[in-house]
């Protein structure tokens, strides 16, 4: 159609000049956003703020001139791609006063979150107990049951109450943002970028795959702790959240003295990183070291100049580790406030995931420069910790339910004054975990973990230690490392360090970003088009089959009880 063809002409020239003036707001926007994050005071919230109306304005000018085109009937399917992923205006749809008053809820949350201090169970003088490190350790190091009691309704009450109510108007205010995008509602919006009109039955199929492995897991587990504690574990019913080495019990790493396979060598990383004098720089250009020998690209004199690896002293400051893309193909950062552990050690290799995956795609438009579906970039920096068990298999029923309570409070099948009640029914459903006391709508548990008031979805996390599973198994079939009609070499055992033959079709993989659906991005990269737990399930097929003999000899039961809490 020559129509068509004269209007796309005209449609390219406009994108080149949408790509630029994007690039900058991001840029502007980001910078504001990076200043603020990094010294919580109100001036730099009044400038985030004055420049996010301001980059708000603009897009929403440029939504109506992309409205004008008849970009459905294009045929160039990259060109037609951009005006799809530029066609959602996101929350600059919102009337100017009412996104003023979405951002300062989020804003407001996220202050209350990053601010918040708890008195100390064994001095109850001091009241100066940050997330950050100090919450941390008491969960990584204590086994005082009191202890952890304590510190863990103190967090919460510090945090949740005083962000419920922002938190009402924030889901009012993110379903008109839905509502004017032509979404049902918020969860519709978020679930977009996957693609699939069935992708939470994709999740949920996920889900099942796995629940076996978990069962078995929290099973042991559950029996070891029930050793060290008596009575206040149950035999039979969830796991009391407090008890898991972990402030929200996602992850078990600090569980170590229960870790399976006791007899097998022991390898203490913190201490092994403490005896190697490794420096908090150490870390960073150790997990650099990794990413060069698969092929991978080096940081940047800017990275090392700009990130911020330790905590500072002089200000307010948000911990929660972030990698960050400046868009304009050259300043990526990390955030982090780093300390010489093993978690820490994984979180580094994971964040600088995200920088690979940012400088891989530098080069795409702006609307491609993000992951194939947004699981795809939590799981590249995971490569590195497949093996941590007692991670990666408790975080998936975290990772999958965490969503599943915003998807029912915004799509209303979850009201306000059940806020706490569906929380923790989902909880003990998918986790098994119940609250050490009994819990009320006095209460706002969800807000104790970063991404519920920092507006940020969780469900790619789930998706994310799928794929990097599906991710690992072709890798290592490319590399020569794994074979599976080959005893002597399993998938567990499979590295790819300094393998960098085995990652060309991974790095065309990063380097195509959004440009296409992400099951074709998926099959460059492994030869499958769909999401499948089935590598991750080989990978762990040993410690399965040792869990599944411990729990027999042990005769404990497989699943839990309703709780009373």
């Amino acid at each position: 159609d020559p129509e068509i063809e004269e209007e796309e002409i005209v449609a390219r020239d406009f994108m080149s000049i949408l790509n630029k003036e994007l690039e900058e707001d991001a840029n502007m926007g980001t910078k504001a956003e990076w200043d603020y994050l990094t010294n919580l005071t109100n001036e730099n919230l009044k400038r985030k703020m004055e420049i996010s109306a301001n980059i708000s304005e603009n897009l929403k000018k440029r939504w109506k001139e992309v409205t004008k085109f008849n970009w459905r009937n294009f045929v160039d399917p990259v060109l037609k791609r951009q005006f799809m992923l530029s066609s959602i205006l996101g929350n600059s749809v919102l009337p100017k006063e009412e996104l003023s008053r979405f951002e300062k809820d989020i804003a407001e949350m996220s202050r209350v979150y990053a601010t918040a201090k708890i008195c100390d169970f064994n001095d109850k003088s001091r009241c100066d107990l940050t997330l950050d490190p100090d919450i941390y350790n008491i969960f990584a190091k204590s086994k005082n049951e009191k202890e952890l009691k304590h510190t863990w309704i103190s967090w919460r009450d510090a945090v949740g109450p005083h962000i419920r109510h922002f938190y009402g108007d924030y889901v009012h205010l993110s379903n008109k943002i839905a509502h004017l995008n032509n979404f049902n509602s918020t969860d519709h919006m978020w679930l977009f970028n996957y693609e699939e009109f069935d992708i939470k039955s994709q999740f949920k199929t996920l889900w099942e795959q796995v629940k076996p492995l978990y069962q078995q897991m929290h099973a042991y587990i559950r029996y070891k702790l029930h050793q060290r504690y008596g009575d206040i574990v149950s035999e039979r019913g969830p796991i009391p959240a407090h008890l898991l080495g972990n402030v929200w019990g996602q992850s078990w790493i600090n569980l170590d003295e229960f870790k399976p396979f006791p007899k097998a060598p022991d390898q203490d990383i913190t201490q092994n990183l403490k005896e190697q004098n490794y420096t908090v720089e150490k870390i960073f250009r150790t997990a650099e070291d990794f990413f060069i020998s698969i092929g991978l690209s080096p940081m940047a004199k800017s990275f090392w100049k700009n990130s911020i690896f330790v905590k500072p002293k002089d200000r307010d400051f948000t911990c929660h580790a972030s990698a960050w893309d400046f868009q304009n193909r050259e300043d990526f950062r990390i955030k982090m406030c780093t300390s010489i552990t093993e978690e820490n050690f994984y979180t580094v290799h994971h964040e600088m995931g995200h920088i690979q995956y940012y400088m891989q795609y530098k080069n795409q438009p702006i609307h491609f420069r993000m992951g194939a579906n947004p699981g795809f970039h939590e799981a590249v920096g995971d490569l590195i910790s497949l093996s941590v068990g007692l991670v990666k298999i408790p975080f998936l029923p975290f990772s999958y339910l965490v969503d599943q309570w915003r998807w029912g409070v915004f799509s209303s099948k979850i009201p306000y004054e059940d806020y706490n009640c569906k929380w923790w029914d989902l909880r003990e459903e998918f986790q098994g975990v119940e609250p050490p006391v009994a819990r009320t709508e006095a209460d706002f548990d969800p807000g104790s973990k970063y991404h519920i008031p920092s507006n940020t979805p969780y469900i790619r996390y789930f998706v994310s230690i799928i794929l990097e599973f599906q991710f690992h198994r072709a890798l290592c079939e490319k590399s020569g490392e794994y074979d599976p009609n080959d005893p002597q070499k399993p998938l567990h055992l499979c590295d790819i360090y300094q393998h960098k033959e085995a990652l060309s079709d991974f790095r065309k993989m990063l380097e195509m970003g959004a440009s296409k659906p992400w099951p074709e991005a998926l099959h460059i990269a492994t030869g499958q088009r769909f999401m499948d737990a089935s590598a991750l399930l080989e990978y762990f097929r040993p410690l399965q089959s040792w869990l599944e003999k411990q729990n027999r000899e042990n005769e404990v039961h497989i699943g839990w009880d309703k709780s009373s809490k």
